[in-house]
């Protein structure tokens, strides 16, 4: 949780150096700081009668697996998607999978069954649509394009086709070349991952399989709230491959970029130290990685226990505080605590209608990365 780290700091003070502000706030802390990383809420009395509504409003996983040209990268890609889709079962999405074994032209092929999925989920409003790209990509130096048996699939098709589409999204594409993807399809309420950082990338990548298993890695889950985030599997992702080349000898030719501004430019995971980012991309007024960090595909029961709108209210309250961070440095400490516990009773009113009951740490994403494996 975004306050988490507050806490830390007024307890490394010492609770005698504690302004009232400092104490008051760990008061409204501690017992989210505790739901967020042990408990299973169930809803309240008010809103148990939601609960229908949630369950209709459950994100949707679409999963695009392209052209693997060898046999070799066949196997490999559905492996791939096959940990993704059970990574998403015990998430309890719904889940698409589409290609490779589709016609190549035709309505039937995978390019128009592709735009005809993205044009019937984006009548869906509320939920998140993850939007994944398993394959090969290629760039000629103006155009990039997710390669299939048939037509191609360029970034600039992929961006007319999501442009109607008003839900939360999060794109990841892990191919090659896929760089190209992201400045066409950053924009607002949108993550955008891509398996590297310019269109001239363009040997196979290997960000795609770390990045399926972080995403039910609780070894990812640096803020301990019981949930991996998509920045959190990023991050994590980043690394391995990083780690990867280096155990290999071998020089990097990937290099995985993350956007979730809209400024179109994207960052990379070394611009963080834990989940705050250290650098901002250039021009860029908003560092990378909030949005990022309020999407989660396997969700703690407390999360699943909120409504959409719930969870909207919460991420903009949190935003906030996200905001007020960036001042800190040019505030007194007792001016930053008193506006942040005027920002944190809001939140820890939204978590006062959950009701608490307690499975053990993580299970929900433990248990998924178990059977992934």
């Amino acid at each position: 949780m975004v306050f988490a780290q507050e806490a830390r700091v007024g307890m490394k003070k010492g609770m005698c150096t504690w302004t009232w502000h400092q104490a008051r706030m760990l008061t409204l802390l501690v017992p989210f700081l505790w739901w967020g990383s042990n408990a299973s809420p169930s809803l309240t009395s008010q809103e148990a009668s939601s609960d229908a509504s949630i369950e209709t409003m459950r994100a949707d996983l679409l999963i695009v697996v392209g052209s693997a040209g060898e046999a070799s990268y066949r196997d490999l890609f559905s492996e791939w998607a096959e940990t993704l889709r059970t990574v998403a079962d015990k998430a309890k999405v719904n889940v698409i999978t589409l290609g490779p074994d589709t016609p190549s032209e035709g309505d039937g092929s995978l390019r128009k069954q592709v735009q005809s999925s993205l044009n019937e989920l984006s009548r869906s409003a509320q939920a998140p649509l993850w939007l994944v790209f398993i394959g090969h990509g290629t760039f000629n130096g103006r155009t990039a394009n997710f390669n299939l048996a048939g037509p191609d699939i360029s970034s600039k098709d992929l961006a007319a086709w999501l442009s109607p589409m008003k839900r939360p999204l999060a794109i990841m594409n892990t191919t090659s070349a896929s760089a190209p993807f992201l400045s066409d399809l950053s924009g607002p309420n949108r993550v955008v991952l891509t398996a590297t950082r310019d269109g001239y990338e363009l040997n196979f990548t290997r960000f795609g399989a770390y990045l399926f298993r972080a995403l039910a890695n609780p070894s990812a889950d640096l803020d301990k709230d019981g949930q991996t985030s998509l920045l959190e599997a990023f991050i994590m992702a980043s690394s391995q491959v990083g780690d990867f080349y280096e155990l290999e000898g071998r020089l990097a030719s990937e290099h995985a970029l993350l956007d979730d501004t809209g400024d179109q430019k994207g960052i990379s995971a070394d611009w963080f130290k834990g989940l705050r980012p250290v650098k901002k991309a250039k021009g860029s007024m908003v560092p990378d990685g909030r949005v990022a960090s309020q999407f989660h595909l396997v969700e703690s029961a407390m999360e699943r226990s909120m409504s959409p709108e719930m969870k909207r209210r919460r991420d903009a309250m949190e935003r906030s505080v996200f905001e007020l961070r960036d001042r800190r440095e040019t505030m007194d400490e007792s001016s930053y605590f008193e506006k942040l516990e005027a920002l944190l009773v809001p939140i820890a009113e939204l978590y006062a209608q959950i009701k608490e009951d307690s499975p053990a740490p993580g299970s929900e994403i433990g248990s998924a990365l178990k059977d992934s494996e």
